[in-house]
């Protein structure tokens, strides 16, 4: 894209640029929190569903701490006074984060007294306190404690000898106040909850009743300090910055500047303190000095601190299989089963899954088939984020080891999975692999596989492309969709790609593939420039998009600029959503939904009217400016007719969702209004639909297996002429 070309794109959308257009990207991340709170609080959910949205809210922001917050702390820090596209200064951000979280804390932790609590305890599910055990149960603390906790805890003390020890972030710790018994002089201690017990202690003879570890820990706190009398005893936990800043200088030394990095980060700044409500002044007063926090920065907690454990006792709880959504049961076409001759079904046409209604083990299949067929060549993947005991690792190791050509890109830079792909990529070069980690400067984030096979008429290349990690584990519950194509232009996009990655190839154009940085920027502003064209035409003019999170400045302004030509806008953003609807004459042409339910939506999908003739693409990016200007993406065509219109289907019936889509009013969700309406819920249609297709399935192959009446009745005559021969 020409810098002229960039310089008249600015001018047409600055109208459409002022701040007053333009939602605040940390406050509209955290509305989308809050609509995951409401599914906590939503009593169509089933109970332990509802626990555990709770606790992902908390996991939710305590990332969102730990690197946005962290961020602006940085800019502040830096005196950087400029604004974001809404108007607001890094200072100002972190003004109204600390206000809407504070709010946000109360009603996480009223949703949790005054909701779960009571609803759990009728179904004889119990988080309970020491104080109210009876003596059985309380017996069996006492020695828990004794046996279990009191050889491995060491208490910190923390006077003028020893210095106030290190918190670890998001470690759960107890501040302790004592007095000497002789001197009748006060002294402080800090005890770390260890993370290697559960925290969830599960009393005996009885099913569902749990302990917090923290609670058994000040109940008998004293026994640590023979001599002195505990005054005070009281949880608290910091937040630490944890972002990861890798100075890229040389690949000789990339991994050990990520491994630095990760060590140093456990000592970043505290961004949130989080303490017991009651607290006492000396105990706070004491912390706050000790770990340098502000006021908004610290977060009084009427109840369990870090409430993540929620997320463990959905698993920890015994039977009650009714307080829990069912199972999902993948569909996967017969062509991609492993005992299908899958390479010579893509050679025939191309696959669209959709996960994880169809089941991701066509994925693997894929992989799989790959590393242990004679005829594959070569193996070229990248991977951003895999699960702890990825056997797409396992496949790769074998394919190598087997003496195929295995090149594998390891994002190593994926955050929170930094230590994971270290493994992964020291693994991989172990096993035979060659292992390349990406761009300088750029995060690799397309999720693409190729293999390349020598076929009967000669070499040909099969590919995979996705919109989202290849993860066995997250596969189960974000929504994500991919094709298997072995179409020429692909597979040539794809060597291009990977020689582009591995080498100093710069290729001059992509035939199908659309590459970021810059070229899915490009390729979006002309597709909305067309419906423009064709709005201003008097045609009809429509834009339909599915992304996680839209905050891209530019693109907004683009969608704005449409809207204002009178073209149709339908957009489905689940997360951050900087763009304002309503808005006389810029934005009253753009309608905007976000769907949060049992499912998390992942795939990104971007479709255009195009004068009836309509196009769809698929894409590991969102419309945000680090997926469009620092990292390496793909945006994908779907080109098989009948693909086309099920992936166009996929998403109208997503549009159509009235139970979980939320629609967004300027900067405000709220539920769409189904008075007289029929209830679409996209997600279990899907889910309905494939268990179709999985009993349809099933059915097949058993009549398959099972000859008709005649033949048993024609195998039984013979049987019987064979028994009288033998007499």
């Amino acid at each position: 894209m020409s810098s002229t070309f960039l310089k008249n794109e600015k001018e047409e959308t600055k109208p459409f640029r002022k701040p007053e257009y333009f939602k605040n990207r940390e406050l509209s991340w955290m509305d989308f929190n809050d609509r995951v709170l409401e599914e906590a609080r939503n009593k169509d959910n089933p109970l332990l569903e509802r626990v555990n949205f709770l606790g992902i809210t908390q996991s939710n922001v305590d990332e969102f701490f730990m690197v946005r917050v962290a961020s602006l702390h940085k800019l502040v820090a830096a005196g950087i006074k400029t604004t974001d596209s809404s108007g607001m200064t890094a200072e100002e951000q972190l003004t109204e984060i600390n206000k809407k979280e504070h709010r946000a804390v109360e009603k996480r932790y009223s949703t949790y007294w005054r909701s779960l609590l009571p609803l759990l305890e009728k179904k004889n599910i119990f988080i309970k306190n020491v104080k109210d055990l009876n003596a059985n149960q309380y017996e069996f603390v006492r020695r828990y404690f004794s046996d279990e906790l009191y050889p491995v805890i060491t208490p910190m003390a923390d006077d003028t000898n020893r210095p106030f020890p290190f918190i670890a972030n998001n470690s759960l710790n107890i501040a302790v106040r004592l007095k000497d018994t002789e001197s009748d002089k006060h002294e402080y201690a800090t005890i770390r909850v260890p993370n290697n017990f559960k925290r969830l202690v599960k009393l005996p003879n009885v099913d569902n009743s749990f302990v917090l570890l923290e609670d058994i820990i000040k109940e008998f706190i004293g026994k640590f300090f023979d001599g002195y009398e505990v005054k005070e005893a009281a949880c608290f936990r910091v937040t630490r910055d944890m972002d990861l800043d890798v100075a890229e200088r040389d690949t000789s030394d990339f991994l050990r500047s990520v491994q630095k990095q990760l060590k140093d980060r456990e000592h970043g700044k505290v961004v949130r303190l989080e303490i017991e409500k009651d607290m006492g002044d000396k105990l706070r007063t004491r912390l706050f000095d000790k770990l340098k926090v502000n006021k908004d920065e610290i977060y009084e907690i009427s109840g369990p601190i870090d409430l993540t454990v929620l997320k463990k006792l959905t698993g920890a709880v015994k039977g009650h299989d009714k307080l829990r959504y069912g199972p999902i049961k993948g569909y996967i076409d017969p062509d991609l089963e492993l005992s299908s001759d899958i390479f010579s079904h893509i050679r025939e046409k191309d696959y669209l899954v959709q996960h994880p209604y169809d089941s991701f083990d066509a994925v693997l299949n894929f992989i799989r088939k790959a590393a242990h067929d004679d005829q594959v060549l070569a193996i070229k993947m990248t991977l951003y984020r895999v699960s702890g005991n990825s056997p797409i690792i396992k496949y790769l190791g074998e394919a190598a080891q087997a003496g195929k050509q295995v090149t594998v890109l390891v994002e190593v830079k994926a955050r929170f999975d930094e230590q994971n792909n270290v493994h992964w990529a020291r693994t991989l070069e172990q096993m035979g692999c060659h292992v390349i980690y990406g761009l300088k400067g750029l995060k690799t984030h397309t999720k693409i596989t190729l293999v390349i096979r020598r076929d009967e008429d000669g070499i040909r290349r099969y590919v995979h492309l996705g919109t989202g990690n290849y993860n066995d584990v997250t596969a189960h519950f974000y929504t994500d969709m991919g094709i298997f194509t072995s179409r020429r232009e692909f597979g040539v996009d794809a060597t291009n790609l990977f020689n582009m990655l591995s080498g100093y190839s710069r290729p001059p154009y992509f035939n199908q593939l659309r590459i970021s940085p810059k070229h899915i920027r490009e390729f979006i502003n002309e597709k909305i420039d067309n419906e423009i064209a064709i709005a201003q035409a008097g045609r009809k003019a429509e834009i339909h998009m599915k992304m996680n999170s839209l905050s891209d400045p530019e693109i907004i302004a683009k969608l704005y600029q449409a809207s204002h030509a009178g073209v149709k806008i339908h957009l489905i953003v689940r997360g951050i959503c900087c763009l304002r609807t309503d808005i006389p004459g810029i934005s009253d042409n753009i309608e905007v939904h976000s769907i949060v339910g049992r499912l998390l939506e992942h795939s990104r999908i971007y479709y255009f009217y195009n004068d009836g003739n309509q196009e769809i693409y698929l894409s590991s990016a969102d419309m945000m400016k680090r997926n469009l200007n620092r990292r390496v993406e793909t945006l994908f065509p779907v080109l098989q007719p009948d693909l086309k219109q099920r992936a166009i289907d996929i998403y109208n019936t997503m549009w159509s969702d009235n139970v979980k889509a939320r629609v967004l009013h300027n900067d405000v969700y709220t539920m769409i209004d189904r008075r007289g309406k029929k209830m679409v819920n996209s997600q279990e249609i899907f889910i309905r639909q494939a268990e179709e297709k999985v009993r349809a399935l099933k059915e097949k192959k058993k009549m398959d297996r099972e000859p008709d009446t005649f033949e048993v009745m024609r195998r039984e005559d013979n049987d019987l002429t064979l028994d009288n021969k033998d007499e």
